[in-house]
């Protein structure tokens, strides 16, 4: 949406203007006798319901046709009487301006957006009508810097869980036909999480499981999804084991398993990714690179042999180089290779999971770093020893020296008396 307007300045009484708008609808006759009774409503009930001729007024007088009639219509007590079908007829074509036409609906419908008191009920209706039009003229970009606003709105708005599910799905068909892969599957999630957990009927109703495969399956076709953890954690998702088990399993190979796992998968589901419209090249290429990050997560030593990524990821030799920098580019592993070594030095690793055998490599681990650092003290102790000693002989040795020396210089002295006394003698 646009920047708030607070005000829309129009110039006139609220008779002469519904008069002017009257005429220009062909019902002036009509209204005039509820005017001049002040029946407001009354008169604002016929010029919305013959303002569906709008939509093929010339397109240079429509803006002004229509914010005449939305400055009229917010003048009754009853405006959300009103609203709506508004809304609804600027969700239909504009056939005076076919190319034109959804940005000026769209305009229009801004303008009412931002007029309404942030509470009103109705601004969940104008949104839904934006929706519609923004579906219908391709505009997702101008609707998408608006969305981070969407929680606090539906909080404003107080809506109940069915119609934000709603709400949820038209955004993301509205981002899957703009080609925003990643946004339609954030809000298909927000829709399965609106689903009662602690509901089984509601998190395995028909309504449910089709939202949870449709999530599933944009994860599983997505070129950049590689954490499951977002759909393995929810309870519709999770219901899959029951209504459609041979996903389940796909879902628990994608999160968890090997690529050996989604071969034999294959072999004993022949026909399934086919029939069901999945991509066995997507898929056979996503299990290869969350292999290869498994295998460095539960490398201890950090070197990763170029045969044993060979052997897991089923490719020539040759190939291991071309596969480590897919899987370091997709931000599942960082490291660098070695190819004199034939080694990938690894970095840091993603845990696809981490269950007890992952607590049982983080435990082997820890204990080889307890074993190395137990080594390096022992081998800085006996150095610190070592040096002790050392420097305790050579302390001995100046000792030694120092006595020696104090000696000598005695018999000196006592030598030299002697002389002088005889000498004196």
């Amino acid at each position: 949406m646009a920047p708030a307007m607070q005000h829309v300045f129009i110039d006139g009484t609220f008779a002469d203007l519904a008069k002017e708008l009257g005429d220009y609808l062909n019902i002036g006759a009509d209204i005039q006798p509820l005017l001049d009774n002040n029946q407001k409503d009354e008169a604002l009930k016929k010029l919305v319901t013959a303002s569906t001729a709008l939509n093929s007024t010339p397109e240079k007088e429509f803006t002004a046709a229509y914010n005449l009639l939305v400055y009229l219509v917010l003048q009754s007590p009853n405006v959300n009487m009103f609203l709506p079908r508004i809304c609804e007829n600027l969700s239909k074509p504009i056939t005076s301006s076919p190319i034109n036409g959804p940005g000026l609906a769209l305009s229009v419908l801004t303008t009412i957006f931002n007029l309404l008191a942030p509470d009103n009920e109705v601004r969940f209706n104008v949104f839904q009508a934006i929706l519609r039009l923004v579906k219908a003229g391709g505009l997702f970009e101008m609707l998408k810097p608006q969305l981070k606003k969407l929680d606090s709105w539906l909080e404003e708005w107080e809506v109940d869980e069915e119609d934000q599910r709603k709400l949820f799905g038209q955004i993301a068909d509205v981002a899957e036909d703009a080609g925003e892969e990643e946004q339609a599957y954030q809000y298909i999630l927000k829709s399965l999480r609106t689903f009662d957990p602690k509901d089984p009927e509601e998190i395995s109703s028909t309504e449910a499981q089709n939202l949870s495969l449709r999530a599933l399956k944009a994860a599983l076709l997505s070129n950049t999804h590689y954490d499951f953890h977002d759909l393995t954690s929810l309870p519709t998702v999770q219901a899959l084991s029951d209504s459609h088990p041979i996903y389940s399993e796909l879902l628990e190979i994608l999160a968890e398993k090997e690529l050996e796992d989604y071969n034999d998968f294959r072999d004993e589901h022949e026909g399934f990714i086919e029939k069901e419209g999945l991509d066995n090249s997507k898929l056979h290429r996503k299990m290869r690179l969350l292999t290869l990050a498994s295998l460095a997560a539960s490398t201890p030593s950090k070197e990763l042999e170029y045969k044993r990524i060979s052997k897991a990821l089923q490719i020539p030799g040759e190939d291991v180089e071309r596969w480590v920098i897919d899987v370091i580019r997709a931000g599942l592993v960082e490291g660098k290779l070695s190819q004199q070594k034939q080694v990938f030095l690894i970095h840091r690793t993603t845990y696809r999971v981490f269950g007890e055998k992952q607590w049982r490599e983080v435990a082997t681990r820890i204990d080889t770093w307890k074993n190395t650092l137990r080594s390096v003290k022992e081998v800085i102790s006996r150095e610190r020893q070592q040096a002790e000693m050392q420097k305790e002989r050579e302390m001995q040795e100046v000792e030694r020296k120092a006595a020696g020396l104090s000696g000598m210089s005695a018999g000196r002295r006592t030598g030299g008396k002697d002389m002088i006394e005889m000498g004196t003698d």
